[in-house]
C-alpha cells in the first residue's frame, strides 16, 4: 500500500498480461524496433560507428572517446549480427525503446491512468527514432538518464528508499556509458538539498546508493588513472573545438529541435512537479532537469546533452494534462484529445523523416533532411573509398607491398579501412586518432603508405617523398568531410624521423 498522501499507482484493468499498460507501452516500443529493423540498413555505416565498430573488437574498460558501454554492446552485436549494419544497430534501437516504456511507466507511478501513459510514451518516440538511428553512445547515456529518472519517481512515489541502491546502480552504469551524466547526478544531489528529500540524508539507502554507483563506475576509474586521464584531454579539446565552430551557441533554442511540440508537454511537467500541489511529492523532478538545464548552459554544452531530462517531464506533464482535460466539460475534452495526439503524431512523422534513412538519394527531401541534421551525408561512400585504396595498393610495384601501411587522418577513414578492407587484403589501418594511436604502428614499421585525410604539407615535412594517387570517389554526388576536406589519396615514402620519434608526436583527438 502507498504511504498516506502518496499518489496511487493507476493502472487500467486487464483479465489478461497481454492487454495490461506495461504490454501496451512495449507495443509501442516494439513497433520503434520494428520500424529501425526494417529501413535502418539502407544507407551505410555512419563515420561514428565505423569508430565504435573497430573499438568493439579491442574490447577494455574504457576508450579515449567515450567509456566501455557502447563498444561492449557493439562486440555484442558483432557477435551475435557479423558486420551487418541492422544488426549492429540492434542494441541502440532496444535502448531507446525501453526508454520509452520507462517514460510510459513513470507515468503511471505518478498515478497516470493508460491514457496519460500512452500520451508520455508517444511523447518520447521522436527522440527514440533519431536517438536508435545509428549506434552511438547517445543511445545508452539517454537510456540511462532516464533509468535513473524512473527509479527516482518509483522512490518518491512509494517513499521507499531502498530505490537509492537502483538508483546509484544506474548512475555508475550511465557514467559507463557517456561522462556526461554526471551533470545529472549533481542535479540529484542539488534536487535532494532544494526539497524535502532532505530526509533521506539520513537513510544509509541513499549512502550505499553513492557508494555502489562508485562500485559499478570504478573499472573505468581505474583504466582512466593507468591512462593518465586521457579522456579528459579528449573532452577539452572537443569542447573548445565546438565552441569554436559554434556547435554549442544554440543550446536553447535547440531544445525546441529535441522536443518538437513536445515541448509544451514538457512545460507542463515542470509546472507539474515543480509548482503545483498536485505533483509536491515530485518536487526533485524539476530541480533535477532545471539544475543540469543551468550547468549546460554555463558550460555551453550542446543541445541534445539535456535530452534524458524531458522523460520524466513528459510523464509528469502527462498526468497533469489528464486531470485537466478530466475537469473541462463532456463536449471539449475529445476536441482537446484529438489536438493533443495529432500534435504527438504530427512530431513522430517530423522526426521519422529528418533522422531515418528513408529519403530517396539525392531528392530534395534527402538534401534537407541532411541539412538539418548532418548524419546521412556521413553514411554514404566508405565502400568506394575503401575500393579506391585497394586499386592504389594494385598500381604499385610488388617491392612497395611488402611493407605497406594505410594511414587514416580520421576514424571515419580508418575504421572503414578495417571494416571493408578485408575483402582486398589490406593491412588494417594505422592512424594518430583517439584509442587508434594506441594500438600502434606495426612491427615491422612500414616504408611505403597509402594516405588518407591529412594534408599535403604536413607529409611533405614528415616524408620525402608524396605523390597524389588517386581522389576519394564521390559516387553519389555528396558534399561530406572527406569529399569537400581531404580528397586527395596520397602514396608516401621517405619518413625523415624514426618512427618511434613520428608516433609520439602524432596523437590527436577528433
Amino acid at each position: 500500500m502507498a504511504p498516506q498522501g502518496a499518489p496511487q499507482t493507476s493502472t487500467t484493468t486487464s483479465s489478461s498480461p497481454w492487454s495490461s499498460d506495461t504490454a501496451v507501452l512495449s507495443y509501442v516500443a516494439a513497433a520503434t524496433v520494428i520500424i529501425h529493423l526494417v529501413i535502418g540498413g539502407r544507407y551505410g555505416f555512419h563515420r561514428d560507428e565505423l569508430a565504435t565498430l573497430d573499438d568493439a573488437r579491442h574490447l577494455a574498460w574504457g576508450y579515449v572517446a567515450y567509456p566501455p558501454i557502447t563498444p561492449l554492446f557493439g562486440r555484442i552485436s558483432l557477435t551475435l549480427f557479423g558486420t551487418s549494419l541492422t544488426g549492429f544497430r540492434f542494441f541502440a534501437a532496444i535502448a531507446q525503446a525501453t526508454a520509452v516504456v520507462l517514460t510510459g511507466l513513470m507515468a503511471r507511478e505518478m498515478g497516470g491512468r493508460r491514457g496519460a501513459q500512452l500520451v508520455a510514451a508517444a511523447a518520447a518516440v521522436p527522440f527514440c527514432l533519431a536517438g536508435g538511428a545509428l549506434m552511438q553512445y547517445v543511445s545508452f547515456d539517454y537510456l540511462f538518464w532516464v533509468l535513473t529518472s524512473y527509479f527516482v519517481v518509483r522512490m518518491l512515489a512509494r517513499d521507499e528508499p531502498r530505490w537509492w541502491l537502483a538508483i546509484g546502480s544506474s548512475l555508475g552504469l550511465g557514467m559507463m556509458a557517456k561522462y556526461g551524466i554526471g551533470f545529472f547526478a549533481i542535479g540529484i544531489v542539488a534536487a535532494v538539498l532544494l526539497t524535502d528529500a532532505r530526509r533521506y540524508l539520513a537513510s544509509k539507502w541513499l549512502w550505499w546508493g553513492v557508494a555502489l554507483s562508485i562500485v559499478v563506475f570504478l573499472p573505468n576509474l581505474i583504466w582512466q588513472a593507468q591512462n593518465h586521464f586521457i579522456s579528459l584531454d579528449f573532452l577539452k579539446h572537443i569542447h573548445q573545438r565546438d565552441v569554436r565552430i559554434g556547435r554549442t551557441k544554440n543550446f536553447l533554442p535547440e531544445q525546441l529541435e529535441i522536443t518538437l511540440l513536445g515541448f509544451v508537454l514538457a512545460l507542463a511537467g515542470l509546472y507539474y512537479s515543480l509548482i503545483s500541489n498536485a505533483g509536491r511529492r515530485f518536487r526533485m523532478l524539476g530541480w533535477m532537469f532545471l539544475v543540469p538545464l543551468l550547468l549546460f548552459v554555463i558550460a555551453k554544452g550542446r543541445g541534445y546533452y539535456l535530452a534524458g531530462a524531458y522523460p520524466m517531464l513528459y510523464a509528469a506533464g502527462s498526468v497533469w494534462g489528464e486531470r485537466w482535460i478530466a475537469s473541462l466539460r463532456g463536449s471539449v475534452r475529445w476536441p482537446v484529445r484529438f489536438l493533443v495526439w495529432t500534435t504527438l503524431i504530427a512530431d513522430i512523422a517530423v522526426m521519422g523523416a529528418l533522422t531515418l534513412p528513408i529519403a530517396p538519394l539525392g531528392s530534395e527531401w534527402f538534401k534537407r533532411a541532411a541539412k538539418i541534421q548532418g548524419d546521412f551525408v556521413e553514411e554514404l561512400g566508405w565502400p568506394e573509398l575503401v575500393q579506391a585504396v585497394a586499386e592504389i595498393r594494385d598500381s604499385l610495384p610488388m617491392r612497395d607491398r611488402a611493407r605497406l601501411a594505410v594511414l587514416a587522418g580520421n576514424y571515419g577513414e580508418a575504421g572503414s579501412v578495417n571494416l571493408y578492407g578485408t575483402r582486398y587484403g589490406l593491412p588494417q589501418a594505422i592512424s594518430g586518432v583517439n584509442s587508434f594511436w594506441q594500438r600502434g604502428y606495426g612491427n615491422p614499421p612500414p616504408e611505403t603508405l597509402i594516405v588518407l585525410g591529412i594534408s599535403r604539407d604536413f607529409l611533405e615535412r614528415k616524408f620525402s617523398s608524396c605523390v597524389v594517387a588517386g581522389h576519394t570517389p564521390n559516387p553519389f554526388n555528396i558534399e561530406n568531410e572527406e569529399t569537400s576536406d581531404h580528397p586527395d589519396i596520397y602514396v608516401c615514402r621517405g619518413l625523415r624521423e624514426s618512427w618511434p620519434e613520428f608516433w609520439k608526436d602524432f596523437r590527436y583527438y577528433g
